[in-house]
């Protein structure tokens, strides 16, 4: 029963991490102007990142005995493609991936898995980072407070 609650959990943040392929890869393609080429850069990078955590996720999920799921997570296209419309969506994007490794975290506890709990305590410590590189980018220079307070 405990195996089944983690490799659902497990799949959610595979799903949601495949979708971050794929919306952070047409970000990368619709991004245009001076700045063009280190934000190309920066979004292809998440897009490979992603794809890293879809995999670990994955792979958790085999090793508790489960089948990956082949889904992909929400893919909303907007149809705002400025810059900072394109971190705004990421911002939301990475919050909802952070709230998925917080339910694993919850769910590793509950089941006493200490390989889960290291896991989620990673990945959650790796978003946090990566949202707060985001904040930082959709601030104006010279401002302090984080972005949306």
């Amino acid at each position: 029963m405990s195996n089944e609650i983690s490799i659902k959990a497990l799949n959610k943040i595979m799903e949601l991490e495949l979708a971050g392929v794929v919306k952070y890869t047409h970000y990368s393609l619709m991004v245009y102007g001076y700045n063009r080429i280190p934000i190309v850069s920066w979004l292809k990078g998440n897009a490979d990142e992603s794809l890293v955590h879809a995999h670990k996720a994955g792979e958790l999920v085999t090793l508790l005995g489960g089948h990956p799921s082949l889904k992909i997570g929400s893919l909303l296209e907007t149809e705002q493609h400025d810059i900072g419309d394109i971190l705004r969506e990421s911002l939301a994007h990475e919050k909802v991936a952070l709230s998925a490794y917080y339910e694993l975290l919850k769910v590793a506890e509950e089941t006493h898995s200490i390989l889960l709990e290291e896991y989620a305590r990673e990945m959650i410590v790796q978003e946090e980072l990566h949202l707060d590189e985001v904040n930082k980018m959709l601030r104006k220079p010279g401002d302090l407070e984080p972005f949306g307070h």
